[in-house]
């Protein structure tokens, strides 16, 4: 297929099911590469939504072959070789993926894309790719159709206490995340009040150290549901997570930074406190990144956060899948640093 034929392709015809998997062999994957001709072919507006791996070659094979577009997964219990994107610990679990990538190629292929450029890449410019990428993302028909399909949701509403709660003990500054009505949703209100809260720790050099928590039932639950859809912007919406991020502020305090997790963290409720130097979660925490099957890709720094934690490989599964990753797993990865109380 030409790039002349890949323009007459609309939209809509990338957003559904029009694109499929292709199985091969690693090593017939990194032939076919070598022709970036042939290379085109891998591609959700080819039809290809992924291709699905037999690893047959060693780890340091193929190193100098360029990806194609879309992703590369592979069943494998360690890392795989560089070409593979997303290693899935079963046959089962990469059939979770496929599906996903099937359901909303576009979105997996920029995610894949993205975690290839942030593997090399230093935490801001990470964050700016990541912003540039999810802000496209907000405005695709993927993410459009997902909302479409949701259905019309109430507005969201203040609510009646602070979203944060700031709490001083000599020279610890406790930051409590308080929408426990709301499992902790990330909120444009959340998110201005913990980047206050950060912004003060980040001038105060007498708070040494900086405990991130969540108030009821859970750290938080991910981005507020009620306020998806409400950019109409791309270029502003990018402006805005670059002049406001919780994520940077994060990570220029991440060595006077504690994060203590229980529950559900899930999409900004794991992808924030990755950030921190210490991770500590009691053992009902769970963490999952649900975004690819809505149409957009992490967008609260995980990118740059996760991936120096548990690697672009298990990063893209568990963003590829949406499946929850238990506590004691994540120990394993590395996503959290211990399991205990506080």
């Amino acid at each position: 297929m030409t790039c002349a034929s890949h323009a007459a392709i609309s939209a809509a015809d990338v957003a559904g099911p029009a694109a499929a998997p292709v199985s091969m062999r690693l090593s017939e994957l990194a032939a076919r590469l070598r022709s970036p001709a042939v290379a085109e072919e891998l591609s959700p507006l080819a039809g290809v939504s992924c291709v699905l791996a037999e690893v047959d070659v060693p780890l340091d094979a193929n190193a100098d072959v360029p990806p194609p577009p879309c992703p590369v997964v592979a069943v494998a219990t360690g890392p795989a070789p560089a070409l593979v994107d997303a290693v899935a610990p079963s046959p089962a679990d990469a059939d979770r993926v496929l599906d996903a990538a099937c359901r909303q190629p576009v979105a997996a292929t920029m995610l894949v894309q993205l975690l290839r450029h942030n593997e090399r890449a230093s935490v801001a410019d990470a964050l700016f790719a990541e912003s540039l990428a999810y802000s496209a993302l907000q405005h695709g028909t993927g993410f459009r159709g997902w909302l479409a399909a949701r259905g019309e949701r109430p507005a969201a509403r203040p609510g009646a206490e602070p979203p944060v709660l700031l709490e001083r003990v000599d020279g610890c500054l406790r930051i409590t995340l308080n929408r426990p009505d709301k499992r902790n949703a990330y909120s444009a209100g959340l998110r201005d009040a913990l980047c206050e809260a950060l912004t003060l720790a980040a001038l105060d050099t007498s708070i040494e150290r900086v405990a991130l928590q969540g108030a009821g039932t859970c750290f938080s639950a991910g981005g507020d549901l009620a306020e998806f859809g409400e950019a109409r912007d791309a270029a502003v919406a990018h402006a805005s997570r670059m002049t406001r991020s919780a994520g940077a502020l994060l990570h220029g305090l991440r060595r006077r930074v504690e994060a203590r997790l229980h529950g559900a963290c899930i999409g900004a409720g794991i992808e924030l406190p990755a950030f921190a130097e210490r991770v500590v979660a009691r053992r009902d925490a769970f963490f999952q990144l649900p975004e690819v099957g809505m149409g957009l890709i992490p967008g609260a720094g995980g990118t740059a956060s996760i991936l120096p934690r548990i690697g672009r490989q298990r990063l893209a599964y568990m963003a590829l899948s949406g499946a929850r990753v238990g506590v004691e797993t994540a120990r394993e990865w590395g996503l959290v640093d211990a399991i205990g109380e506080w």
